[in-house]
């Protein structure tokens, strides 16, 4: 029987070209555009999305575009962006103020890979996490993003977490980059939104994922079982994606899975919160 590590050095060097993905020392790329100074505490509306490397091509525009337009987002984590490296900004979101934050350059597309996060007013703080373990055959870390907030009128802030977990591993060095986002997350004492693609495809990594959130606060939104169901899953494996909160009052009847939305492979999730200190 043929070694599964052999099996997977061979694919590396068969499919995938050493030359082509390329490790980047760019921490975060980021633009800023001033559309208010804070967020507004009584509605504060987010927008999940993995769009599988799609923010080129016409149908996502499409269907991006008319979610801004028709759910007018405060806050947006994508995961598995493209950014061209020659980018000078993103014409989507040419009125959002936005940080990328990138795990590795494709030399064949001439583009950043990796998660960006978008909002109505600047970060008071920015810092990309980058994983110690990286995934087979292409051999890439993952990154997680964090941005914290100004909240109008109030003294806290909110800290924002947009992960995408790493895949194709064993669960110790899936736990490690939960461990790491802990960490990081533990130190704010403010409210929190921690969203992305955790790549929870089976119940081990579901398990340690919501111990996590239980140790640090942390709830899941709240989807119907319409919605829930059609989050992104294999098989019958538990969801990819969350939004987990926390110091934060959930609008139940606002979240949402948009389960026409067919320009990704996950769908895109939607939630509200509101905030009053206490």
């Amino acid at each position: 029987m043929v070694d599964i590590k052999q099996k997977v050095d061979f694919l590396a060097r068969k499919f995938v070209p050493s030359h082509r993905f390329l490790r980047t020392q760019e921490s975060t790329i980021d633009r800023s555009h001033i559309l208010q100074t804070a967020l507004n505490p009584a509605s504060i509306k987010v927008l999940n999305w993995n769009i599988a490397k799609k923010s080129y091509h016409e149908n996502w525009v499409r269907d991006f575009l008319i979610i801004l337009e028709q759910y007018q987002p405060d806050l947006i984590f994508l995961q598995e962006f493209r950014l061209d490296i020659d980018a000078k900004n993103i014409v989507e979101l040419v009125n959002m103020s936005w940080i990328f934050a990138p795990n590795f350059i494709d030399a064949h597309h001439q583009s950043y890979s990796g998660i960006l996060t978008a909002a109505k007013i600047s970060p008071l703080h920015k810092r990309a996490i980058i994983t110690k373990h990286y995934e087979p055959i292409i051999k890439t870390p993952k990154v997680s993003l964090m941005a914290e907030y100004p909240l109008s009128h109030n003294p806290n802030s909110l800290l924002t977490v947009n992960s995408h977990l790493i895949n194709f591993v064993n669960l110790h060095k899936f736990k490690t980059q939960l461990h790491e986002l802990e960490l990081a997350l533990s130190t704010h004492q403010g409210p929190i939104i921690f969203s992305g693609d955790f790549n929870t495809w089976n119940r081990q990594r579901a398990l340690l994922l919501y111990k996590v959130a239980t140790r640090l606060g942390l709830m899941p939104v709240s989807f119907t079982p319409h919605h829930s169901k059609k989050i992104k899953r294999f098989l019958l494996s538990p969801p990819l994606d969350y939004i987990f909160y926390r110091g934060l009052k959930e609008h139940k009847t606002n979240a949402r899975v948009l389960e026409h939305i067919t320009s990704s492979d996950h769908k895109p999730l939607l939630a509200e919160f509101s905030y009053i200190n206490t």
